[in-house]
């Protein structure tokens, strides 16, 4: 589960992200992604003075193209499991949108974790694939 403060919430951090930030697709998802220097300033003051831009944050979109509820809700759990557990390795600030694809549906944890390093390592969020966490 990811911490709530890591979490994107409003329709319009979905797509500021997905229109503003850079791209970067696999076989089995779609990595939106902000950078922290490409950020604007806050409209709204932070929580705390410590936590002014340091959280990263994520959001997912699993469309009814990937299946029905129980299989989307699958893919969403595992998409969620695996980014959590890259939290630590990501930038402070980064604001990320993970999109499913079809193939998602039927792809194994290993699979989604490959091609969300291969996208994270395209983006320059994450130093190399290997130091990923294992799945």
């Amino acid at each position: 589960m990811l911490p709530p403060a890591a979490r994107l919430r409003r329709s319009e951090d979905f797509r500021e992200v997905m229109r503003k930030g850079a791209r970067a697709g696999r076989r089995r998802l779609v990595v939106h992604a902000i950078k922290p220097r490409d950020l604007p300033a806050p409209a709204v003051p932070p929580r705390s003075p410590d936590a002014a831009g340091q959280d990263v944050r994520a959001g997912f979109v699993v469309s009814k193209a990937i299946g029905n509820s129980v299989v989307r809700h699958r893919v969403t759990r595992r998409l969620r499991h695996l980014l959590a557990a890259r939290l630590g390795t990501l930038p402070p600030g980064a604001t990320l949108v993970v999109r499913a694809l079809p193939p998602a549906a039927t792809a194994s944890s290993a699979e989604l974790g490959a091609d969300l390093d291969g996208a994270l390592k395209r983006l320059s969020l994450l130093s190399d694939p290997s130091e990923g966490p294992a799945v």
